[in-house]
């Protein structure tokens, strides 16, 4: 019997399986990522890392949702997948740049574990010419959207990943819960949205909700946080570095001059897991 193993790690309660198609002869499909992010009937995660594979000389990361769809990219998955490249030595440390669907991301790591790291995200991408939104001409900044029972203040942008970001007085996980399967799948978007609810405490500190394309409501999201960060910072809300407080935990987002995007945050490993026969029957 052929055995394939898998290993399990988390940024701030999002987390990952690593799938290494290097070590582990199984074709992908659909049906095993459904299957393994379960959670009780699997390992259980909130997506699948699939990699390393190679890509014009430079190391590539696959990102799939648990209902098997795949993303663009993922803040919190992109560091996992860079701890695990060097806790399996495909990397020295220091720093290591990956290719994505949404393009290339640069990861610095701060500690010798490869524990922290700091991510280059890149500058958003407001709706507009480079964000298509069906029925909507130009940018969604601090706009006005009707989603399921009510109009909404909302900020509409790629982090590598469309993302909706409503301004709220107060977030909790239940309206997140709620309003985000109508967020999601609102006729404005073309290819499905992330959501973040999100509260200013202040100008170094954000509060969010995440409700994610694919995965439903998340602990903690990194793309989410820049995004949240971003929207409120192109609002005039807050500064240059923000700490996004989330479910999970916190990060720290800093945009400079240019508009670019840089993450800062923990990665933990889980555990290794060895699959069951019927898993890749």
């Amino acid at each position: 019997m052929k055995e394939i193993t898998l290993k399990k790690y988390h940024g701030l309660g999002n987390d990952y399986l690593v799938l290494d198609p290097n070590k582990n002869d199984l074709p992908l499909q659909s049906r095993h990522i459904e299957m393994l992010c379960r959670r009780n009937f699997g390992v259980g995660a909130d997506g699948i890392l699939y990699g390393p594979l190679w890509e014009d000389g430079r190391l590539k990361v696959r990102v799939f949702n648990p209902d098997g769809s795949e993303a663009e990219q993922s803040g919190n998955g992109i560091r996992i997948f860079a701890k695990y490249l060097l806790d399996e030595g495909y990397i020295k440390g220091g720093r290591v740049t990956l290719n994505t669907l949404a393009g290339v991301v640069e990861v610095e790591f701060l500690d010798e574990s490869g524990s922290v790291m700091r991510v280059n995200m890149g500058r958003p991408v407001y709706a507009g010419p480079g964000m298509k939104l069906n029925g909507i001409e130009g940018e969604v900044v601090n706009a006005h959207l009707r989603f399921w029972d009510n109009d909404y203040n909302t900020t509409c942008l790629s982090v590598g990943n469309p993302n909706c970001v409503i301004m709220l007085e107060e977030v909790t996980p239940q309206k997140a819960k709620t309003l985000g399967p109508y967020v999601e799948q609102a006729p404005y978007f073309p290819n499905r949205t992330n959501m973040q609810l999100c509260k200013v405490a202040d100008r170094g500190n954000i509060v969010i909700e995440i409700y994610e394309r694919g995965a439903g409501y998340t602990l903690a999201s990194g793309t989410g946080a820049c995004a949240a960060a971003a929207a409120a910072k192109r609002m005039g809300l807050v500064d240059d570095v923000v700490t996004v407080h989330m479910q999970g935990g916190d990060l720290t987002i800093e945009i400079d001059a240019s508009g670019t995007i840089y993450m800062t945050g923990s990665v933990e490993l889980v555990g290794t897991f060895t699959l069951a026969e019927h898993f890749f029957a």
